[in-house]
């Protein structure tokens, strides 16, 4: 089975910028450059194989012609391929906003909600990002402080490094501040309800839409809680993240497909008789039963297996 070099679909919010381009190698005329996808079957943004005798092929398409067995057996469980990856660059902030759970997306929106994983590639200096509450408060105060624009007084605003890492529950309030550049793991989905967005307009010179109902029926209005992934980036249902620096070795087995992302240097990814260069930005698709691989190199990536 081949390792799959993906292409990702980029997205040009307004709040992006050119980090993506120019520190990531990311190939794309949208200006400005907030997110690609690296790793998408996701309609609103599907990934390209650029590599083999499947180079031009959607990630998507390839996995519906050789069976969802190449998914592993974890996966099994879920409808669609279960998780979506993004490099993101917030040149400026990203609206507040709130993703909902299965349960409330499946019914109101007919995809999957959305929990997720940040891993923080490089911030300016003083760079913060909301996360969760920093205390505890009621719906009643959680709606007045939305209409009268003072939400972000009773948000925690966490200091970010190179290197942090947030996991980020569905029903958890957040925004990405301006000035950093994060690896986003996250379930399959693409809704999202903002609950503030500074005033700004969108392309069409008209008010963003914000979603202020949903995010009152799905937002947990108090601080994050603290979680043990047991030795891993971050492990829940949908997806299990480990950091590696330089060589190392792994094995996509029966139970799961294995995703390579390079956020930093370059090197080689060998795996059976193929060996695929690689350098920072790139993303590398292994089907469950590759079977042992090893990379090689003066690099950082992420693996992700469900």
């Amino acid at each position: 089975m081949a390792m799959l070099k993906l292409k990702p679909t980029c997205k040009d919010y307004l709040w992006g910028g050119e980090k993506l381009r120019t520190d990531f190698g990311i190939e794309s005329d949208l200006n400005p450059l907030a997110e690609a996808w690296v790793l998408s079957c996701h309609k609103d943004g599907p990934s390209t194989i650029v590599n083999g005798p499947h180079a031009g092929q959607t990630l998507a398409d390839y996995i519906a012609a050789q069976g969802r067995g190449i998914l592993g057996t974890n996966c099994e469980r879920f409808e669609d391929f279960p998780i979506l990856t993004k490099f993101i660059d917030a040149k400026g902030n990203l609206s507040i906003q709130v993703h909902p759970s299965n349960e409330y997306a499946l019914e109101h929106e007919g995809q999957y909600g959305k929990t997720e994983m940040w891993y923080i590639l490089d911030c300016e200096p003083n760079a913060f990002l909301y996360y969760g509450f920093d205390h505890e408060i009621s719906r009643e105060e959680f709606e007045r402080r939305i209409q009268d624009n003072t939400l972000t007084e009773v948000l925690n605003a966490a200091p970010v490094h190179k290197g942090d890492v947030f996991f980020i529950p569905a029903g958890t309030l957040h925004a990405i501040c301006q000035g950093i550049v994060i690896a986003e793991i996250q379930q399959n989905s693409n809704v999202t309800y903002r609950v503030y967005d500074y005033g700004r307009v969108g392309a069409d010179g008209k008010p963003r839409a914000l979603h202020i109902p949903q995010a009152l029926a799905v937002t947990e209005l108090q601080p994050p809680k603290n979680h043990d992934f047991g030795g891993h980036l971050a492990q829940c249902d949908y997806f299990t993240v480990d950091a590696y620096i330089n060589d190392f070795k792994g094995t996509a087995g029966p139970e799961s497909f294995v995703s390579l992302l390079v956020v930093d240097g370059e090197g080689e990814v060998t795996c059976g008789e193929e060996t695929l260069p690689v350098k920072k930005g790139d993303s590398i698709f292994l089907p469950a039963n590759s079977g042992d691989f090893a990379v090689t190199g003066t690099l950082q990536a992420l693996c992700t297996r469900v």
